[in-house]
């Protein structure tokens, strides 16, 4: 059987806070706003508190930022 298949298949509702996340609607996933990959709750580290969204990793969060205008631009090296 498949991990997202049973009664705990469907996607949870969650507000992100500093440090923690708080379940609004229960589930067993959320959904990565870069991927679209299922992120299962017990494996979320990654979300931004002021977009309101989950990552499924370090790099996704880091491309969301990006696109958010949310890093420093740097200028090129050389």
């Amino acid at each position: 059987m498949n991990r997202f298949e049973g009664s705990g298949s469907r996607e949870a509702k969650i507000r992100y806070l500093d440090g923690d996340y708080q379940i609004l609607t229960s589930g067993a996933y959320v959904v990565c706003a870069m991927t679209g990959r299922p992120i299962p709750l017990d494996e979320l580290r990654y979300w931004s508190v002021a977009r309101q969204e989950a990552y499924v990793d370090a790099a996704a969060s880091l491309e969301a930022d990006k696109r958010a205008g949310a890093l420093p631009v740097q200028a090129p090296q050389g």
